[in-house]
């Protein structure tokens, strides 16, 4: 489809997914490129493929779905890797489970609703339209992409680095509050930075900051829980304590 995804984007969409299934048909090579791309000091620099895209096939979203495929690869091993540091009892079905939920919902549900309310939040709010210019609107696809790029550094703090300092992350103190909170924190302000990358790109956009506000809701959050610790511990809101109650108990 072009600006907006039009004609075209049912069968993009179709093809996009016959892919999924065809591992000849994606390139993990370029996937890992766009992982490390994402976690250098410079992730905009994703986006100029996109623009790229745009003025070679009149669409923005990637055609390849490698990105995708090697995130879902990667919440399984998460999944499977947590389960194990909390015993968690159940056997395989358990960690099916534990990995069908990180996946279907973690990460596809809630992109699917973040992707479907930036688009909306976009089109409805933030498109530019010149005169004597060709009139555009943010295709869906590209929402998720963006999604999709945002999770990967939201996952390797929530996830992986997160992972190795669970035995620090489960104390009790309040320094492990504010590592805990903080670490979260920074992973959500991160996603909507990257998010906010990815429709700052979009030449009929502008005020692509609203996306930006999400990450002071999180800074705000952090203090938040952090004067409510200071309390005492009753009163205290740690995330990754959160997050083994809500999975893994």
């Amino acid at each position: 489809g072009g600006g907006g995804g039009g004609g075209g984007a049912g069968s993009g969409l179709l093809e996009y997914l016959r892919r999924v299934v065809d591992p000849n048909q994606m390139d993990f090579d370029a996937a890992f490129e766009d992982i490390l791309m994402l976690c250098s000091s410079h992730p905009q620099r994703m986006y100029k493929m996109a623009s790229y895209r745009k003025h070679t096939k009149n669409h923005w979203a990637r055609d390849d779905p490698a990105l995708a495929v090697v995130q879902i690869a990667f919440l399984v091993a998460s999944s499977l890797a947590y389960a194990l540091a909390f015993h968690v009892r159940g056997g395989p079905v358990r960690y099916l489970m534990l990995a069908l939920r990180a996946i279907l919902f973690d990460w596809l549900l809630v992109g699917l609703v973040v992707a479907t309310a930036c688009r909306w939040v976009a089109n409805r709010y933030l498109l530019q339209q010149r005169s004597h210019s060709v009139e555009q609107e943010v295709e869906w696809r590209y929402a998720f992409d963006i999604h999709c790029n945002a999770f990967l550094p939201f996952f390797l703090l929530t996830s992986v680095l997160h992972y190795f300092f669970l035995p620090l992350l489960l104390h009790s103190s309040l320094m492990a509050l504010i590592a805990s909170n903080a670490l979260f924190a920074i992973a959500f302000a991160l996603y909507f930075y990257v998010t906010h990358l990815g429709y700052r790109a979009l030449p009929f956009l502008h005020r692509t900051e609203v996306f930006l506000y999400p990450s002071s809701l999180a800074v705000v959050l952090f203090f938040l829980f952090l004067v409510l610790g200071m309390l005492g511990e009753s009163y205290r809101f740690q995330a990754t304590k959160l997050m083994a109650l809500w999975y893994y108990q």
